[in-house]
């Protein structure tokens, strides 16, 4: 939620355009509508940046050392804006479009901002673009059902008195039980979940002791769960909770567990995604319509869906060269993708409004 400067000058450029931007209540991320009438769709644009430094030699390289935009949000917001500006040249449209800018998508938490705030009444449908490193530009990959995962955050702490490890049967053996739990709570969890869900486990940290002949008193371990079922996902905290302390109980060990529930998966709506293909394949040419796999990444557009239909489609950037993948300092796109994605979304939005 530390996006002010960006959400002033868009504001004060959609303002120069003679629009009515609202400010979100916590003073980051705007909407704004274009047009008028009683159907509304929206189009979403995060605004957030990463942690990261930025490695590249370009103009437009971040100027607020240790931050930059390593996944392509300020294109998504130039996108956003290019669509608004855009639109509001219009003489006449034949509905609303609310444009939105997002904070803190990477956070899991600016999409909720947005649907308390109000923004999500009366919408119809609602559609986004990401950025793509893997697809050429002037391509736009889309895909029926889950394209993101539900991601859930997890932190296991394991205690125990502590001891020496030429006793290990006197004490509990805290090593021991995180390494249990590490290489045994991701197979019991996914034999507890429909195969089709594709329920992930993985740990991301492990730490415990630093002397080789003491067992430590205690240790924790980090990770996520993903999956891309609403029902696997709604479930996965309790099956997740039950192995890890049947386990922890097995060893003697003391346990908590931390699970804290982050977004559910982004499953697009059939309707929304052929009215894409249509529309992609109106300004761009049916070859531009690319196929694109499912990511087992997270992503907080997926609570619009609890809302109104939606669909994310993955916008090419990749112009030739080295690939550099997104959340990468090095992450760039290829300009020509902005105005592509503007020609995109501005064109589904109409074509929505009058389906």
């Amino acid at each position: 939620m530390n996006e002010h400067v960006t959400t002033d000058l868009i504001a004060k450029m959609l303002a120069e355009a003679g629009l009515k931007p609202r400010i979100l209540p916590r003073g980051t991320g705007l909407a704004v509508d274009v047009g008028s009438g009683p159907r509304t769709v929206a189009i979403r644009a995060d605004m957030d940046a990463l942690p990261l430094m930025d490695l590249k030699d370009v103009p437009y390289r971040s100027t607020v050392a240790g931050v930059c935009h390593a996944c392509g949000h300020d294109a998504h917001t130039t996108i956003a804006l290019g669509v608004a500006l855009a639109l509001s040249q219009a003489r006449e449209l034949p509905g609303r479009v609310r444009v939105i800018f997002q904070p803190a998508e990477e956070k899991m938490a600016g999409a909720r901002e947005v649907i308390a705030a109000g923004e999500l009444s009366g919408v119809e449908r609602v559609f986004a673009l990401h950025c793509d490193p893997r697809l050429q530009v002037g391509r736009v990959g889309i895909k029926l059902g889950p394209i993101t995962a539900a991601c859930d955050l997890i932190e296991v702490k394991v205690s125990g008195p502590g001891g020496h490890t030429a006793r290990p049967h006197l004490t509990v053996d805290v090593v021991d039980t995180l390494s249990r739990i590490a290489v045994d709570a991701p197979g019991l969890l996914a034999r507890r979940t429909d195969v089709r869900a594709r329920l992930l486990l993985t740990w991301g940290a492990i730490q415990a002791g630093d002397a080789p002949n003491a067992i430590p008193s205690e240790g924790v371990l980090k990770g996520t769960v993903r999956v891309l079922d609403h029902a696997a996902w709604a479930d996965a905290e309790k099956q997740f909770r039950s192995i890890v302390s049947d386990i922890a109980a097995a060893c003697g060990a003391d346990v908590e567990i931390n699970y804290e529930r982050g977004v559910p998966p982004v499953i697009n709506d059939d309707a929304c995604v052929e009215l894409m293909r249509g529309s992609i394949a109106t300004e761009l040419g049916a070859d531009a319509v690319a196929r694109t796999n499912t990511s087992m990444g997270g992503e907080d557009f997926a609570w619009y869906g609890e809302h109104a239909p939606m669909a994310m489609a993955r916008l090419g950037v990749h112009g030739g060269g080295t690939m550099h993948d997104i959340h990468q300092g090095s992450f760039d796109i290829d300009e020509r993708a902005l105005g592509i994605g503007v020609r995109v979304l501005a064109r589904t939005a109409l074509d929505a409004l009058t389906t």
